[in-house]
């Protein structure tokens, strides 16, 4: 891509959303971003109406290692989970070191993201299943929320979730990819459903489809960054900053402001959630 081409693409605060927006998945913790970044990125979603972050960690050990790198980020609130794919050879309970976590920090606001991922071939199925419903557990018994994971095992995650009594209790779909009639038993089983950057491609055109029919109500934004950059920054590296393009592509499929589904989606983040310091926006 040509230096012009870069210097063309929209800066996000441009966009001229208000500050109130959610950006409920995103791993800043991750390799391809450094600490010393974090205030910068952080000033920077600010910059572009972001108010909140969920930064999702992908297991007790990096919680342990990481959480400190947001000490003076108060706008940013955690998600704790064991990833499906790091419970090869899963034995059995990792939930002791989360529960124990979840207890002494405030900031923990949901397990995730958990669930089933048969993409990869980094965790045998039974290891998966055993974690996904071993976590499940334990968010019932703490009473929080709970984000899903779920590549290539749609059908058996949702069985899992109907048999352990899930339907009805707060759960959002992590960076829903599916077409109108997963989104339809999604929704069913009263769950929301998350929408990444990817909403914004072209060739997503069943994506598309089944977020016109996903009620502005049961939405949730994400970026996941690092990964899955929204149009017109897609091939650079993912930040909250960015999350406003999804918000855009969101209203224009929907044929709402974009300031309408920026502030419901905050909305419905901070119900989900229970974000404290955060006022409802109206």
């Amino acid at each position: 891509m040509s230096k012009k081409k870069h210097r063309d693409r929209p800066a996000p605060e441009t966009l001229g959303l208000p500050p109130v927006g959610v950006d409920t998945h995103a791993h800043l913790d991750m390799r391809g971003f450094e600490p010393g970044e974090i205030p910068d990125i952080l000033a920077r979603a600010g910059a572009a109406g972001v108010a909140r972050i969920g930064n999702v960690f992908l297991g007790p050990d990096a919680y342990a290692r990481n959480a400190g790198l947001f000490a003076d980020a108060p706008q940013v609130f955690f998600i704790l989970g064991m990833h499906p794919t790091e419970c090869a050879n899963y034995a059995g309970p990792l939930t002791v070191a989360m529960e124990a976590a979840f207890r002494a920090d405030p900031r923990l606001r949901a397990v995730g993201e958990i669930g089933l991922d048969f993409y990869w071939d980094d965790a045998p199925p039974e290891d998966q299943k055993r974690a996904f419903r071993e976590q499940l557990e334990m968010a019932r018994g703490l009473d929080v929320p709970v984000v899903i994971h779920s590549r290539s095992a749609e059908e058996e995650t949702l069985a899992i979730l109907a048999d352990m009594g899930f339907s009805g209790r707060p759960l959002v779909w992590h960076c829903f990819g599916g077409d109108a009639e997963l989104a339809r038993r999604i929704l069913a089983m009263g769950f929301f459903i998350s929408v990444p950057g990817p909403v914004t491609y072209a060739k997503n055109v069943a994506l598309a489809a089944a977020v016109a029919e996903i009620p502005l109500s049961r939405l949730l934004l994400e970026t996941d960054a690092p990964f899955l950059t929204a149009e017109p920054w897609r091939g650079k590296r993912n930040e909250p900053a960015l999350l406003g393009f999804t918000a855009v592509r969101v209203a224009g499929i929907k044929g709402l402001p974009p300031e309408a589904v920026w502030r419901a989606t905050a909305d419905n983040a901070v119900s989900f959630f229970g974000l404290p310091g955060l006022p409802s926006p109206s």
